[in-house]
């Protein structure tokens, strides 16, 4: 995530990334689920997808809407405007506590008395000199109290401290934006979840209190809610397109999907998914390969893997991949596996 650094005059002020800019227009549109989505945490068969990338991609969705808006606005008032979606140097979230769409949680991200922590976030920037509003008393201020629900809730302690998020630890980031390996020690925690994570905002109290009714055109997709893990294995770079086309998943590729999905596969603790996992041994991603290697020395007895280990370890040329297997082979000695090595106790048995 290295963009976050570049150009840091950009998200100091609106004008540091349009200089013409005279006021914002902050608005935001639900994508809250009908349903608690970590109960799919418990399939672990299964895989869990953000509530957000079941449906059509939020950006396709909102983008043409805030168009829309905007071009009405010139219609009617003149002037000069930008839109965006999560898409540039916008601090979308301090702008819309300011608009008085909610407060910053702890969690970081918006939350809001109407909407609880459901909302995407979209800006129209202009340059006519529109007064702004006054947040309503019952939005503006921050109303989580002494509440950490959300803090409690992340998998992989991501929040060193209220408000502060250590992305190197989300596992939306893990899922997503990394680019090579998820780091071994942080594997575990992540579940059957193949891409993103919704725990600190379906923890929130506020969705208690939110409006009921998603909108339509970001509905969940049927084939999206719970997919089966053996067939997300499956996927070559066609089916991967085919499966999530219209969707954000499919902006993070086929083999980072996979590695994800392998995974949950490891973390399933069921032994008849070893298969799907060992077919990925051969894959062209060295990616893919290395979370093949994790998952099936986590599902496979020791002496199985140490045969496996023996038919594929030593023709592996990536080193990150040789780098798996040396891991793997050490989690799956007896050592490691929890047996007693008496000799290595200095007892003598006779």
């Amino acid at each position: 995530m290295d963009w976050l650094a570049d150009r840091p005059e950009r998200r100091a002020s609106p004008r540091g990334l349009w200089p013409e800019v005279r006021a914002v227009v902050m608005l935001g549109v639900n994508y809250g689920p009908a349903d608690d989505p970590r109960a799919a945490t418990a399939r672990r068969d299964r895989a869990a997808v953000s509530v957000y990338a079941q449906g059509d991609d939020y950006h396709e969705v909102i983008k043409p809407r805030l168009k829309a808006l905007a071009r009405w606005l010139v219609a009617t008032a003149g002037g000069d405007v930008k839109v965006f979606v999560d898409t540039a140097a916008v601090m979308e979230k301090p702008l819309a506590a300011a608009a008085g769409l909610g407060w910053q949680g702890k969690h970081t991200n918006l939350v809001s008395r109407d909407f609880g922590s459901w909302l995407f976030l979209g800006a129209v920037f202009t340059t006519l000199p529109l007064p702004p509003d006054m947040p309503a008393a019952d939005h503006c201020g921050d109303h989580c109290g002494s509440c950490r629900a959300c803090l409690d809730a992340c998998p992989t302690a991501a929040f060193p401290a209220p408000y502060r998020l250590d992305a190197r630890r989300c596992i939306s980031y893990l899922t997503i934006e990394h680019k090579g390996p998820i780091p071994r020690d942080l594997r575990l925690a992540i579940g059957n979840r193949v891409y993103g994570c919704d725990d600190c905002l379906a923890a929130c109290p506020w969705n208690k209190f939110a409006k009921a009714g998603r909108d339509a055109k970001l509905a969940a997709r049927q084939e999206l809610t719970a997919p089966a893990l053996a067939d997300l294995a499956e996927l070559d770079d066609a089916a991967f397109r085919a499966l999530f086309r219209k969707t954000a998943v499919k902006r993070v590729g086929r083999d980072r999907f996979v590695r994800n999905v392998l995974v949950a596969i490891g973390n399933s603790g069921d032994p008849h998914l070893a298969g799907a996992a060992a077919a990925r041994l051969a894959d062209a991603s060295p990616l893919v390969r290395g979370a093949a290697v994790w998952a099936l020395a986590r599902l496979m007895p020791a002496a199985d893997f140490s045969n496996l280990a023996d038919r594929h370890a030593a023709g592996e040329t990536d080193p990150q991949v040789r780098e798996e297997w040396a891991a793997a082979l050490l989690f799956t000695s007896p050592r490691s596996r929890g047996e007693v090595d008496i000799h290595a106790a200095g007892m003598d048995i006779g």
